[in-house]
């Protein structure tokens, strides 16, 4: 067993590794890489029409991009760090780029918030596109992050590391706990273990548990005891998730970071936004303009002149410099009032590390989705803790590594699972699911939480009909439904597999009704594991004419990957799961985690489709496919191409 030291000390070496190999891969998509190999890959958008511009809070130039090539997969999305380009001539050398941050992505429009606070003209000649930055601010952050526990002996850094990786034993007060009304038994068990753990707690939440609830009914009571806490998670979505609850509850929320990184509906919760709503803006825009004046007659004045000029210029420049500096001062008060009036502080896990929060501490820290955060990423706020509160579930997806040999060694394995592994006492499980049926949830709590999940009452009532069963398998075995690879991406795909998935969810939805389904705004969830599986479906079902009923859907449809599923719900859901070989080959299908996560997104109807003479050569498909001939609807293909 290694001392806490060394393996601090391999998991700095595994970061480093981790850093190595994605700015390889970066380098491979981009170095000497063609506009149509980068747009292949995904990492360049190109070209795209300039739809609308606006200037954001902060005076931030934002644009709005449409690209003309559409429906072609892509790994753009907010917060990613991108630079525009300008190309003249459709090559590799392009005449002009400005950085910026991604606001969001939705399908074939990106909203991108420019460094910089005037429109580069040269946006209006040429042809306009986008391209995926590499992110060593992060890394950096992390690294010096890791060092500083490593170093860390006394202090409260000190202590924590020791408990946090199971060195010393946490601490428990028995201060009183008022149960709340709207929680269910398990939610209260995990508000009051908060309530009363002086270093750690943890809430472990399984799908559809109420995680994100609990969370909010945690901090909600957690600041009737503390003025101010600071509130984070791995991804910006999760964050502005929590944000949105929050400020919906009346809780005076501020949300650290770039604006260009905060969803929409959030911006009045960034710190530019509050600046810009403070009462004492007018006179910070008035004096910042004044400022500027001032220095543009300054330098009317050439170094050539006269004594007297010189010293006017002189005298211009001075004025201008102590104008800004008393705007300087105003915005220094104006951010400590809004810092004053803050309850919650929330950032990303790296953006906890943003200059603004310098010199700060907190009572509490809170990590929501802390099962998908890397361990060097977690530290970053508990170094701001006095306790800290971690929820999540370890069950589901890992954190994304891109270096196969960092993840074998350790790297997978994040502060999340080491707590809840080290330091039991410290979790509580929340075993009540409000999401899926008792036969969609049975498999999952049985491989993944020891049969301790219950459905709730309401689950009862989710079905699309009393006649349509909720849980189905489809056998494709022998049916000559085989898989090849994507020439490009070598991502594996099932054409004909994927065309029976559609044609089946079709047969579904005039089963059920198409007009039910559309009255009752029931969303449908198309899932496969392999990224070339969901470019079929998108084809198949865009550009092509054979599915439109399903195209008529496009509205409540959501095509992806199981990892864009993650945190999310449907009420069908279908899984294609494309492996299909004579030697039992299922490559990361053998990742049981990622297939949790699609297995408990559907909350009337869950729908998998594959060959069980693949998959049955591993042992936890060979306990589904047991599971659903015991409980479910086992199909095989056969029954449908007799028709």
């Amino acid at each position: 067993m290694l001392n806490i030291q060394e393996e601090l000390n391999i998991s700095l070496k595994l970061l480093r590794l981790e850093w190595k190999e994605d700015l390889e891969q970066y380098k491979k998509k981009f170095l000497y890489t063609s506009i149509a190999d980068k747009k292949k890959q995904g990492v360049c958008w190109y070209p795209l029409q300039i739809k609308k511009t606006k200037i954001g809070f902060g005076d931030r130039l934002i644009v709005e991009l449409e690209r003309y090539d559409t429906g072609d997969s892509h790994v753009f999305q907010s917060g990613k760090s991108v630079s525009v380009f300008s190309n003249q001539d459709g090559q590799q050398g392009h005449d002009f780029r400005v950085s910026g941050v991604v606001n969001f992505v939705r399908r074939d429009v990106m909203t991108v918030t420019l460094q910089g606070e005037e429109f580069p003209e040269w946006l209006k000649d040429g042809k306009i596109g986008v391209d995926l930055l590499f992110d060593e601010a992060s890394y950096r952050e992390m690294e010096s992050t890791l060092k500083a526990v490593a170093k860390a002996e006394k202090g409260r850094l000190g202590e924590m590391k020791s408990i946090l990786l199971g060195e010393k034993k946490p601490t428990f007060s028995d201060k009183k706990y008022f149960p709340q009304e709207h929680l269910n038994p398990a939610q209260n068990k995990a508000l009051e273990l908060i309530h009363q753990a002086e270093d750690v707690a943890i809430i472990h939440g399984p799908p559809g548990t109420g995680k994100t609830t609990t969370m909010i009914a945690a901090i909600r009571y957690a600041l009737n005891y503390n003025k101010q806490i600071l509130v984070c998670a791995p991804s910006n979505a999760a964050v502005d998730l929590l944000v949105e609850r929050l400020s919906d509850g009346g809780i005076s929320t501020l949300r650290i970071g770039h604006p260009a990184r905060v969803d929409d509906k959030i911006l009045a919760q960034t710190l530019d936004a509050k600046i810009s709503l403070h009462e004492s803006y007018k006179d910070l825009k008035k004096l910042r303009k004044s400022a500027e004046e001032y220095r543009k007659l300054g330098r009317k004045y050439k170094r050539n002149f006269g004594h007297e000029e010189r010293m006017q210029r002189k005298r211009m420049l001075d004025e201008a410099s102590r104008i800004k500096e008393d705007a300087q001062n105003l915005e220094n008060y104006i951010t400590y009032d809004v810092f004053q009036s803050t309850q919650v502080f929330a950032s990303t896990l790296v953006g906890a590390a943003n200059q603004v929060l310098k010199g700060m501490d907190f009572p509490i820290v809170f990590i929501d989705e802390a099962g998908q955060g890397l361990e060097a990423a977690t530290w970053i706020p508990i170094l701001k803790a006095d306790k800290v509160v971690m929820a999540g579930d370890h069950c589901q997806l890992p954190p994304t590594i891109k270096s196969y040999e960092a993840a074998k060694a350790g790297l997978s394995e994040t502060l999340f699972e080491k707590v809840i592994k080290r330091q039991p006492e410290a979790s509580k499980m929340l075993s009540v699911q409000y999401r899926m049926p008792e036969k969609i949830m049975g498999f999952s709590s049985g491989m993944f939480y020891d049969n301790n999940l219950e459905a709730a009452e309401n689950t009862l009532d989710h079905y699309l009909s009393v006649d349509e069963p909720v849980l189905e398998f489809i056998d494709t075995a022998g049916s000559g439904y085989l898989e090849h690879q994507e020439k490009d991406s070598l991502s594996s795909l099932n054409a004909e597999e994927a065309k029976f998935t559609l044609r089946y969810l079709e047969a579904l939805l005039k089963r059920v009704g198409v007009a039910k389904v559309k009255t009752e705004n029931w969303e449908i969830g198309l899932i496969s594991p392999y990224r070339a599986q969901v470019r079929k479906f998108q084809e198949l079902i865009f550009e092509s004419y054979d599915y439109p009923n399903l195209r008529a859907f496009s509205e409540l449809l959501t095509i992806d990957s199981i990892d864009g599923f993650q945190g999310q719900e449907r009420d069908i859901v279908f899984i294609s799961l494309v492996r299909s070989n004579g030697t039992g080959e299922i490559g990361f299908l053998s990742d049981t985690r990622r297939m949790n996560v699609a297995l408990t997104r559907a909350k009337r109807k869950l729908v998998v489709i594959g060959d069980s003479a693949t998959l049955s050569s591993n042992n936890f498909y060979n306990s589904f496919l047991s599971y659903v001939e015991k409980h479910g609807e086992y199909k095989s293909v056969y029954e449908f191409m007799e028709e």
